[in-house]
């Protein structure tokens, strides 16, 4: 059992690639629990499709590519502020045509454009790759993240929870929104080298949704996706070791896994809730 860990590990782009998983899954976990209670799990879909034209923009004018991504992504979701509150489409129809359009606008400026950009890169990962510049770039983004959320936690969490007595007790709702889009930009670029863009949904919604189905307390909610995600990232780099498999998607499948198992969890303790006390 010892050497199931000690092996992969032994090379030193496993460890980049452990250190990496860990930097990223963390905030993520953190912000997800927020995206999941706001139910902005297809908002975060999109933000993340929407970054690449962004992304490739700011590679064509040498500006870093998290501003690019950044103003992308604010760019998206404000769109679908403005879009959902002018007409009278359900937001997941708005979101799906600003999606859809913004990622196909970065498809086509690259494909027209040479970049140099690697796209499957982009848009799936290579945490195999990374080298210590990314693993500073990610970390100072997800520390970043982290600190943020945790010190907002209880505001986040009446924004999320209750955005009419937030409004109440005086605070900002579109400052709120505005910095929980700019958060889930920030942790996608902070991803990008690991799971990449496509992916990076599926570490931004499950750690949330699988810890909602454990624990209806904030503080315990937090704790156990951030374990979760932690757990997956490191279980899904060495179980992709030895199964010769692409390491993001092993990552994403455990953390499905980890839902799955909430799942079946949850709705045993229901039914047995339910169930009629013996005569």
């Amino acid at each position: 059992m010892t050497e199931f860990l000690t092996i992969p590990l032994g090379f030193e782009v496993m460890q980049r690639a452990a250190l990496m998983a860990a930097i990223v899954t963390v905030p993520a976990a953190l912000l997800s629990c927020f995206v999941v209670l706001k139910g902005w799990s297809l908002m975060g879909d999109a933000i993340s499709h929407a970054v690449l034209p962004g992304i490739v923009l700011a590679w064509l004018t040498g500006l870093p590519l998290v501003i690019g991504a950044l103003a992308a992504g604010l760019g998206c979701g404000s769109l679908s502020s403005y879009m959902r509150a002018r007409t009278p489409l359900k937001p997941d129809a708005v979101l799906g045509v600003v999606m859809s359009a913004m990622f196909a606008l970065g498809l086509f400026l690259h494909t027209k454009i040479e970049t140099g950009l690697h796209i499957d890169h982009i848009l799936f990962g290579n945490i195999l790759r990374v080298q210590t510049r990314d693993l500073w770039v990610s970390g100072l983004i997800g520390a970043a993240v982290a600190v943020a959320v945790l010190i907002w936690r209880r505001d986040l969490t009446l924004f999320a929870f209750d955005p009419v007595q937030a409004q109440i007790m005086g605070l900002d709702l579109r400052l709120f929104q505005n910095a929980l889009m700019a958060g889930i930009v920030l942790v996608v670029v902070a991803t990008l080298s690991s799971v990449g863009l496509i992916l990076a949904v599926s570490v931004l919604i499950a750690p949330g949704a699988t810890a909602f189905l454990l624990t209806r307390r904030m503080g315990a909610m937090l704790a156990v996706a951030s374990g979760l995600a932690l757990f997956a990232g490191q279980a899904g780099l060495i179980a992709s070791f030895w199964l010769d498999a692409a390491p993001a998607p092993t990552i994403v499948l455990i953390l499905t896994a980890e839902f799955i198992a909430a799942f079946i969890w949850r709705a045993r303790r229901a039914s047995l809730d339910l169930r009629p006390p013996h005569a």
